[in-house]
């Protein structure tokens, strides 16, 4: 457990603003909930600040102990323009802002709130701009760069990369170097599996194109007909998206085998009890930045299916996860290698997630890594 006393941060009111505080939010989302805990444990005040949406209300439970404040849009949803967001930053003591996400109008609020002031001002993009996504939509983005993110990327005080692979997205983007990099923490690690498990394969998390479900599916679908899925096998894909991306994913699944289901969103117990009766949790992803849904994983003792755009290089390092690639080929190579991993082998690899997830993956390292950046960054304000 954190101790609160001697805290370099006890009392501060830290801001994390975000475009959702929901489930609406997806991996970033969770990252601003194991935030506001972090914070807490280190005795400040986290102050969470976000645009509202359908499902503000039902999630804001998550952050209990802390202050919640929701903003009302008007206008397009894409944009998130909230002329409420400049009084809820200026009524809120703030001693420092941090931005979770961009591309949206809480940027454009956030950098003149910094201006107004003089306070610092973090900003973390949480793999917004990773080539993946900057490709996309790019004629929003090149409004957004033109109308408020340019203006915020220079007013920021620092920038925080999940990873030393985004640091240099960050760098080549916005031309800012010396990103502060920590990782997203795990959540506490439950006892390494001690037994094998059934041939479970889940993917948890946002229906996106850029996680890469239909490769996942087309190479499960492949294992089936080439007769190479063990009996008992089944693929769970949890999680919640879009209603046109989910509609793509059931026509997807209408076609594989029947072993392959769609359970739509998980959360709590439901969630607890799907990763710890997993063999492997599946993220094939086409761009990430440091994927919480993994971290959950290894923290129920369960290894992982990944590609290298989930930026977790320690997960094949360790032994925690194996490479899927994001091809349906190579997916179902990494599935069939997974499903048929001799138990000794498994139970080596489950060790080893648990050991990512309570060392330096675990809330107790990554809170002393905030510690030290929040309090260096208001310091160094202080000195100006």
């Amino acid at each position: 457990m954190i101790q609160q006393g001697g805290s370099a941060l006890t009392g501060r009111r830290i801001g994390l603003l975000t475009a959702s505080a929901s489930q609406m939010g997806g991996g970033v989302f969770e990252a601003v909930v194991a935030q506001a805990h972090l914070l807490r444990t280190l005795g400040a005040v986290p102050v969470v600040i976000a645009l509202e949406d359908s499902f503000s209300q039902t999630d804001s439970p998550r952050f209990a102990g802390g202050e919640l404040h929701h903003a009302r849009v008007l206008g397009l949803g894409f944009l998130g323009f909230s002329p409420q967001l400049r009084r809820m930053l200026d009524n809120a003591r703030l001693d420092l802002l941090h931005l979770h996400g961009i591309w949206m109008y809480p940027s454009a609020a956030a950098a003149s709130w910094a201006a107004r002031s003089g306070k610092p001002y973090l900003i973390s993009p949480h793999g917004m701009l990773d080539p993946w996504i900057t490709s996309r939509g790019r004629w929003k983005k090149a409004l957004a760069r033109a109308g408020y993110e340019g203006r915020s990327w220079r007013r920021a005080t620092a920038f925080h990369a999940l990873t030393e692979r985004e640091a240099e997205d960050i760098a080549r983007e916005t031309g800012r170097t010396g990103s502060l990099v920590i990782a997203n923490p795990a959540p506490a690690a439950d006892p390494a599996p001690a037994a094998p498990r059934p041939p479970q394969i889940v993917y948890l998390g946002r229906i996106h194109p850029k996680k890469n479900l239909d490769a996942l599916v087309d190479a499960w679908t492949m294992l089936d007909a080439a007769g190479a899925l063990p009996v008992a096998a089944r693929l769970t894909i949890a999680g919640w998206g879009d209603p046109p991306d989910v509609a793509a994913l059931k026509v997807r699944l209408a076609a594989a085998p029947p072993s392959a289901a769609f359970i739509g969103p998980q959360f709590g117990e439901d969630k607890a009890r799907l990763l710890a009766g997993a063999r492997f949790l599946a993220l094939p992803s086409h761009s990430e930045g440091l994927p919480v849904a993994v971290l959950e994983g290894w923290a129920a003792g369960t290894p992982a299916l990944i590609s290298r755009e989930c930026n977790l290089p320690a997960g094949f390092s360790a032994g925690a996860a194996l490479d899927s690639g994001v091809t349906p080929a190579s997916i179902a190579d990494a599935l069939g290698r997974a499903l048929t991993l001799p138990v000794p082998e498994w139970l080596a690899m489950a060790r080893a997630a648990h050991d990512l997830a309570a060392g330096p993956f675990s809330a107790e390292a990554i809170a002393g890594q905030w510690e030290a950046a929040y309090a260096g960054l208001m310091q160094g304000n202080a000195q100006e």
